[in-house]
């Protein structure tokens, strides 16, 4: 598969540096560094884009500027691409309003689109978490979803000690951060696991933002950090000590 990212900065350079890292040996990752300096509406994408692009399969919208997803259709065009992945970490990059529109404007020239939010809740089948989660259904995407998105740990524990041994990333983070926290949880008892990966996910650091959005009253790092922790919970819970206590003075 080949993949064209679009970065403006380092949250862009992480997950490119991730994906080369640590995905399959057959990808190719091509990088276009787009502009910040845009007008307020983009009336000719065709002006801000180079004149040419390496072909590309799937695009990768990890900008940190929203007027950057008004070129993102021009840049499919030019590259030939069948999919976009835009991810919403942050809701000043990608406004809900011009997410629609590049939607609709997507879907006009045949290319298809997701809009992760935050962008490890993609998964083979779906992307979002709650009310808001989303069905989907195309190769591409799915393909690029086998390997990064919804953190999967394979956690291996002791039963005697109740220790976590063996932490294997099956499914990363696009930014890397499932491969930091599974390192991270080598080691530690299960009782205190899911407060361990919730530390070093925010330690890592999560690059989601954290001001509150409205669509989970909550912030997008700890949306994005509850999906990795309820994965390790789930594996713990056998594992784990329950304490029952005997009130004082209770009879049978």
């Amino acid at each position: 598969m080949h993949i064209l990212a679009i970065i403006t900065g380092d949250y862009g350079r992480r997950h490119v540096d991730n994906i080369r890292a640590h995905g399959p040996d057959d990808w190719t990752v091509e990088v276009w560094q787009a502009p910040t300096a845009l007008p307020p509406i983009v009336d000719y994408p065709e002006d801000h884009v180079p004149k040419t692009l390496p072909p590309a399969d799937l695009i990768l919208a990890l900008h940190e500027h929203k007027g950057v997803a008004e070129l993102i259709p021009e840049v499919a065009r030019m590259t030939g691409a069948q999919a976009v992945i835009a991810p919403v970490d942050n809701v000043a990059w990608l406004p809900p309003g011009l997410a629609n529109q590049l939607r609709g404007w997507l879907a006009n020239i045949g290319v298809a689109a997701v809009f992760p939010k935050p962008f490890c809740s993609l998964t083979e089948t779906h992307f979002n978490v709650r009310r808001h989660r989303q069905a989907y259904d195309h190769p591409l995407i799915r393909e690029f979803a086998r390997h990064f998105g919804r953190p999967n740990l394979r956690l291996t524990v002791d039963p005697q000690s109740r220790v976590i041994t063996a932490a294997q990333v099956l499914r990363d983070a696009c930014c890397g951060c499932a491969h930091h926290v599974g390192k991270a949880l080598v080691g530690v008892p299960a009782d205190e696991a899911e407060v361990q990966a919730g530390l070093a996910h925010h330690h890592y650091p999560c690059l989601a933002s954290m001001g509150i959005d409205p669509d989970f009253s909550d912030t997008l790092m700890h949306v994005s950090g509850n999906l990795l922790k309820d994965n390790v919970a789930e594996q713990v819970k056998p594992f784990k000590r329950v304490q029952m206590i005997r009130p004082s003075g209770r009879v049978e």
